[in-house]
């Protein structure tokens, strides 16, 4: 019997992998329901086990079975491998999406499962801690705290119970790693967060998804109910976010655990001395402790050796947008952001010139291609005004309007903020209307809205002329002293990190906002 394997994961099935494995299995194949590799434009992906290795083709439909079976289908890959894409990568965190069956405990152990589990269980706590802080390992969801700081804190901390926290509430755009590897090796997770319990001495663990991931639910239940006697005495529970963005704060995401509104909480005291349900509590997100297990199966200079200045190991990069090769790229720090926009990612799918990236989310800066010789890193993206954050990576063509871009990140920030703190709530609610200024000012006479008018235009053109400032510097300073008052006097980084695509824009083209162009920028 041919045996094949095709992705189950959601964006996989959203482009019609499911219709492309009921074909098969109806022409009598055996199918192996994988995780995705990562490259979205071979999606659905099948691979056919062969005397010389699984053979690729993508993307397929459901009525190119015949073709494919008999070798002759004009998408035929080969070692998918092989592919640029794939064979430029440095694999430690992602080496069995795509390949394992993710609910196999058999096929996960084959692919080296739980060996860093093991290791780890004939150590001492405190050498497991050390050699996590040896690694270099940093957060990968934010601002890049190392992991093996907070783990040293906790495995310190008086009292108990202690509890390990992953954060999966993967809610910023353009970002997809999260999801990828529960649904393609949610074993990894476990197996991290099992590590994660023995170094600090934690009995009971929480995996918070946010509810628009019905597929990592149900995929890492599942996982949790096969794996429960491999990770004994550590257990394991889902828990399901309802959709609130600041819920990726870790604060916040304490309280909707306990049952509460997630609003932010002040610090001190910090989450590692007193969080979930007052107690000692690791929280990581989902990319930092599925790290960990390479980490103490290669140990820590095999991690160590790979990256760039502070920034060690490697990072799952998301590339989304408008963008010809969509996926996640897994690579050591130290790659250009061209070299992930251009060479990666091919360059606009729309075939225009690139005008700018943002990365880190919708809270994240953007950047021009001028600035594309920065090395991805934390370092070198603070010192430029930016933030790494989830590694996601949104690419925008020539088309794009910077102001409205500005202006969305402090309406976003608006509809998102939990309402704790003023500059956050109220700063970013006075952002766009400072925006709608600056905008209507782009028009000196708006045109009579029409039925194929948008609403912001709309708005625009309904407000008396006497209330519009009309001076781009005016107006362009005020935002900068807003922006000044929400990054430093806002609670978290919800109100902290808005300014950052507000000013990038700001800084990087100011003549979406009605100021001369920089001078590179209108030689071009």
């Amino acid at each position: 019997m041919t045996r094949v394997f095709i992705s189950r994961d959601m964006a996989s099935v959203a482009l019609g992998a499911d219709a492309v494995a009921r074909a098969f299995a109806d022409a009598g194949c055996e199918v192996v329901r994988t995780g995705s590799r990562g490259l979205f434009n071979v999606e659905p992906l099948v691979e056919v086990e062969s005397a010389e290795g699984r053979i690729g083709y993508g993307p397929v439909t459901a009525g190119d079975v015949t073709a494919i079976l008999g070798g002759s289908h004009p998408n035929r890959i080969g070692d998918v491998g092989a592919l640029p894409f794939f064979a430029a990568q440095q694999r430690f965190t992602f080496a069995r999406c795509g390949i394992v069956d993710p609910l196999s405990l058999a096929d996960y152990a084959a692919h080296g499962g739980w060996t860093g589990l093991d290791i780890a269980r004939l150590a001492e706590p405190q050498a497991v801690v050390d050699t996590v802080k040896a690694s270099g390992l940093r957060g990968r969801g934010g601002a890049g705290f190392p992991t093996g700081i907070k783990w040293q804190t906790v495995l310190d901390a008086p009292g108990g119970p202690k509890y390990i926290v992953c954060n999966a509430d993967e809610g910023d755009s353009g970002t997809f790693a999260d999801r990828m590897l529960m649904e393609g090796d949610p074993f990894c997770l476990i197996e991290g967060m099992a590590i994660a319990a023995h170094a600090v001495r934690a009995g009971h663990g929480y995996i918070y998804i946010r509810s628009e991931y019905a597929f990592a639910v149900e995929t890492m239940r599942k996982a949790i109910e096969l794996s429960a006697a491999r990770i004994a005495p550590f257990t394991l529970e889902v828990r399901v976010g309802a959709g609130a963005y600041v819920c990726g704060e870790e604060t916040a995401l304490l309280d909707s655990i306990e049952g509460k509104r997630g609003q932010v909480r002040a610090k001190p005291p910090l989450p590692a001395l007193s969080g979930l349900f007052g107690r000692p509590t690791v929280i990581n997100n989902v990319l930092s402790l599925a790290a960990v297990p390479f980490i103490l199966s290669a140990g820590a200079e095999a991690y160590a050796d790979v990256g760039f200045g502070r920034s060690r190991g490697t990072m799952p990069v998301q590339l989304a947008g408008n963008v010809k090769n969509g996926g996640l790229f897994e690579v050591g720090f130290g790659i250009t952001l061209g070299e992930l926009v251009n060479d990666v990612g091919g360059g606009t799918a729309s075939g225009r010139p690139v005008r700018a990236v943002q990365v880190g989310g919708p809270l994240g800066a953007y950047f021009p291609p001028s600035m594309f010789d920065l090395p991805f890193d934390y370092e070198a993206f603070t010192q430029a005004g930016g933030l790494i954050g989830h590694a996601g990576i949104t690419v925008f063509d020539d088309s794009v309007d910077m102001a409205h871009m500005a202006r969305f990140a402090m309406e976003f920030c608006a509809a998102e903020s939990c309402g704790k703190c003023t500059p956050c709530r109220i700063g970013s609610t006075r952002g766009v209307e400072i925006m709608d200024r600056i905008i209507a000012a782009r028009i000196p006479e708006p045109a009579p809205p029409t039925a194929r008018t948008g609403t912001l235009e709309k708005a625009l053109y309904s407000r008396s002329p006497d209330r519009i400032e009309v001076s781009p510097g005016a107006q362009t300073a005020l935002l900068r002293d807003l922006c000044d008052t929400m990054k430093y006097g806002s609670l978290c980084a919800l109100g902290g990190f808005t300014p950052y695509p507000v000013l990038s824009a700001l800084d990087h083209f100011p003549e979406d906002f009605g100021a001369p162009a920089p001078i590179a920028q209108a030689a071009e």
